[in-house]
């Protein structure tokens, strides 16, 4: 099924059209998918899934091109891309960053369809033990992963997280319907797009602390050659574990319906540094830093279908209109899908494996042709940066509000640069904040009010004790400093 010719040529549609979705900022998977499903009607069923599919997970692909060189990001899921794909373009290294990233890509989607192939029943079961208390603790234990993304300063990355989950309460109420922090503004009553924030934070952050910079127009440099625009054999020896940690993190998230790519992306940035021998290089443009949340970028979307096709249960909006496309031609996901229409899931999963190859083949050769966007001089660069930016938050809602916002936001990433906040903590609490305060309010309807049901089941205590330890990690660290100063003080006396 996969082989035949006409499948060919839509999976190769598919991937192509994914990567361009997930280089545009703004647009993504889901909006495309869902604008291109009445053109799939007259199409063969498989064939215009493969089609679908290849959209889905390409846009994987594409999502880190701007993250790199622009620090963009056209996703929630590309956000952790950002950290150190856009310090090695800034060092010289975006040639290496952007093939680490295709390479990284190729290995854990690859690994993510063999886990879809191998693993989908039994893994699937697992994840329906997942109720309310468990995706609490799993968000919480996302949200201590910012204790790694912290910088220099702690405190202050836990202030820009809780701004975040501020930032994520605004709008209608899903419990009581009543409005939360929208000021009279209509405009505010659907919240605040998360894709507005990033970008304003990121993009217009960056370029309005490059424009202040008198260096600014030597940030960008390329260097000449093939050879030192793709990854060294170095790099890839570095990035052994990452492929790995990306591969596994991302697909066992991504079969939890609801947890999503952003959690694995960021959840596989934070054991990379955790295990580092120099987490300390991590946000300066380190390679490990590129492929462990690429990797489980793109590893989450084999992961995502698992429970799609053998529960016929969405894991997000993407995966949704893929079940809404499945239920129009007939089918009924499930555990009978495999039995009943072996030609769908077969030819699905094989179709994976071929669109993985076509992406690596299509983005290693466009690395070099990218990497030249940055010898652009900054005077040139900044205002398509601009650009892009406005046209991709205009493009949501085709609101002037969101512009308005846009510039908003650009001006907290200019301050929360030059104050030194992490701006990486604010996202992630922005992207878990609606869906850990809906978990935890479940959860207090299930038990009545009562907290002790996030501790009392096993999955959900296991992962809360884990987030205490992580968050106390470093105050042992603290703990110890404090000591050593206590007995060279005692020695001086």
């Amino acid at each position: 099924m996969a082989l035949t010719p006409v499948n060919l040529f839509w999976c190769f549609v598919g991937v192509f059209l994914g990567t361009v979705v997930g280089v545009l900022p703004g647009l993504g998977p889901a909006a495309t998918i869902a604008m291109l499903l009445p053109l799939t009607f007259k199409m063969a069923p498989t064939t215009a899934m493969i089609m679908l599919a290849g959209i889905f997970y390409g846009a994987r692909y594409g999502g880190s091109t701007t993250s790199i060189l622009l620090n963009v990001p056209g996703e929630s899921s590309s956000v952790a891309t950002c950290l150190d794909g856009y310090q090695m373009a800034r060092k010289g290294r975006a040639g290496a960053a952007l093939g680490i990233a295709a390479i990284s890509s190729f290995v854990a989607g690859t690994a993510g369809v063999l886990g879809l192939m191998l693993l989908a029943p039994p893994i699937a079961r697992f994840a329906l033990r997942f109720g309310p208390p468990e995706y609490f603790a799993l968000m919480t234990l996302g949200l201590t992963m910012v204790v790694f993304l912290a910088g220099k300063s702690m405190i202050k990355a836990l202030l820009a997280m809780l701004v975040g989950l501020w930032l994520a309460s605004v709008g209608i109420d899903l419990f009581t319907a009543e409005s939360r922090f929208t000021f009279g503004q209509v405009e505010l009553l659907d919240g605040i797009d998360f894709v507005v924030v990033i970008i304003g934070i990121f993009a217009i952050g960056e370029v309005l602390v490059n424009i202040e910079s008198r260096g600014g127009a030597e940030l960008f440099e390329v260097p000449k050659g093939l050879r030192n625009l793709l990854p060294t054999l170095q790099d890839l020896k570095d990035c052994r574990f990452a492929f790995f940690n990306g591969s596994v993190v991302g697909f066992f998230i991504g079969v939890l319906p609801g947890a999503g790519a952003t959690i694995a992306s960021f959840i596989s940035y934070g054991i990379e540094k955790a295990f580092s021998r120099h987490p300390e290089k991590f946000g300066t443009g380190v390679v490990e830093g590129v492929a462990a949340p690429e990797g489980a970028n793109n590893a989450d979307a084999g992961g995502a279908l698992v429970p799609l096709l053998t529960l016929g249960i969405p894991g997000g909006n993407t995966t949704a209109i893929l079940l809404g496309a499945l239920l129009l031609w007939g089918f009924r996901p499930g555990p009978l899908l495999i039995q009943e229409h072996p030609e769908l899931f077969w030819g699905l999963v094989a179709s994976m494996y071929i669109g993985n190859v076509m992406l690596l083949v299509l983005n290693l050769p466009l690395v070099p042709l990218f990497a030249q966007i940055l010898r652009l001089p900054y005077y040139a660069l900044y205002p398509f940066i601009l650009g892009i930016s406005i046209v991709g938050v205009y493009s949501l809602g085709q609101s002037l509000f969101d512009v308005w916002l846009l510039g908003f936001f650009g001006l907290l990433g200019y301050f929360m640069r030059k104050l030194d906040f992490p701006a990486a903590p604010l996202t992630l609490g922005l992207v878990l904040g609606d869906a850990i305060e809906r978990a935890l309010r479940q959860s207090l309807m299930m038990s009545q009010g009562q907290l002790s049901i996030l501790v009392t089941r096993p999955l959900s205590g296991a992962m809360l004790l884990l987030a205490a330890i992580i968050l106390l990690m470093p105050l042992t660290g603290k703990v110890r400093s404090w000591r050593a100063r206590a007995v060279v003080q005692d020695n001086l006396k």
